[in-house]
């Protein structure tokens, strides 16, 4: 009898421990399937938003700021939650071009002042550009250049200028550079303006080291320039050895990991100092002749956007986060802002508050 009572006493706490646990499970698992519901649920109305959500915005950017553009576009995205499509690069010239001929575009940005003129960008300009960052040309070269012999003669040229940087030491310099014993990469300037402002930088070299068209004259006489699309396009040359320098915009270099030659703030075009001194220079594309000033980064909204409501918010969120966003890409930063217009009436009233707002400042004719 006693073992009977022990038996039910065992299968009873059994019972008595298991119900509970089994009842848990049975809880786990209706959570689990409350979860996996709720989780379809979210996926079905991300994917009913998805479907009927405006198309991406379309960014245009300068090719050697794509790194930049997609970053401040990423950024937005994830912000506000707006699809951007990847930034299409190309000459800034040669964008403004296609946006002229009816290429759907959202949002613009070039490294000239001249790509969102009508001259380029024709009726699709809006009157308006905000330059938000300045930048400079440097020489960029890879460590392949470094197996020319000649090209080991102007990277010694230069560390003897930039030691004691004498007009002697910077002519010699460039007077190597230019021999034609070694190829300098020059984007097509009528595309790409960091192709004429390789020229004009080589101007301005001559003015301070020489005379005036000295290098430039030289560099041509001697066949030393190889002419490509865009300097983006010479990258690839220039790390096969197929060139051995490249005028290029210094953020560019360093985006894509190049070694590179400072040039002195006279010749380099950027520093808003010497802007008067760069004005001097000039160099004739098809569409008119090109005076040399500061290169500045410029942005805007073209009259036929596939989206001004939102293009516009992109250019807000640019103009609050650029500084930051764009901190390692070795630009120089406009604080506040510059808004060049044609009339203030074409202004989007959010862009005039920026303004308001001390974000940006009034630049002047754009």
């Amino acid at each position: 009898m006693l073992i009977i009572l022990v038996i039910v006493g065992v299968i009873f706490g059994y019972q008595y421990y298991v119900q509970p646990s089994t009842q848990a499970v049975a809880e786990s698992t209706l959570a689990t399937s409350v979860s996996t519901v709720q989780i379809q649920n979210v996926s079905q109305s991300v994917t009913e938003s998805t479907s009927t959500a405006a198309s991406p915005l379309i960014l245009y950017s300068a090719d050697a700021y794509v790194l930049e553009s997609a970053t401040l576009a990423n950024a937005f995205t994830s912000s506000t939650g707006i699809m951007m499509a990847p930034p299409k690069g190309g000459g800034s010239l040669l964008l403004a071009q296609e946006i002229s001929e009816g290429n759907p575009v959202s949002v613009f940005i070039a490294v000239s002042r001249s790509a969102m003129q009508p001259t380029y960008l024709g009726n699709e300009s809006s009157g308006w550009a905000i330059a938000f960052a300045s930048d400079q040309m440097v020489l960029a070269y890879t460590n392949v250049t470094l197996q020319s012999s000649a090209a080991g003669s102007v990277l010694d040229a230069y560390g003897t200028a930039v030691a004691i940087n004498s007009t002697q030491t910077w002519n010699n310099f460039y007077y190597a550079l230019t021999s034609g014993n070694v190829k300098v990469g020059i984007g097509d300037p009528n595309a790409d303006p960091a192709g004429y402002r390789a020229w004009l930088t080589l101007q301005a070299a001559g003015k301070v080291y020489a005379s005036t068209n000295f290098f430039v004259n030289r560099m041509l006489t001697n066949s030393g320039n190889v002419t490509g699309a865009s300097a983006a396009d010479l990258i690839a040359p220039l790390e096969s050895g197929q060139i051995q320098f490249l005028f290029i915009y210094k953020s560019a270099a360093i985006s894509h990991h190049l070694n590179y030659m400072q040039l002195t703030d006279a010749v380099n075009l950027g520093n808003p100092a010497y802007s008067k001194f760069y004005s001097q220079f000039s160099y004739k594309l098809a569409k008119g002749k090109q005076k040399g000033s500061l290169i500045a980064l410029f942005i805007t909204v073209p009259v036929d956007s596939t989206d001004p409501v939102d293009s516009v918010q992109f250019v807000v969120f640019v103009m609050k986060n650029y500084q930051t966003l764009l901190a390692p890409f070795g630009l120089t930063f406009m604080t506040p802002a510059r808004l060049y217009t044609t009339t203030t009436a074409n202004v989007p009233q959010p862009i005039q508050e920026l303004v308001t707002q001390g974000y940006v400042e009034n630049g002047g004719a754009l």
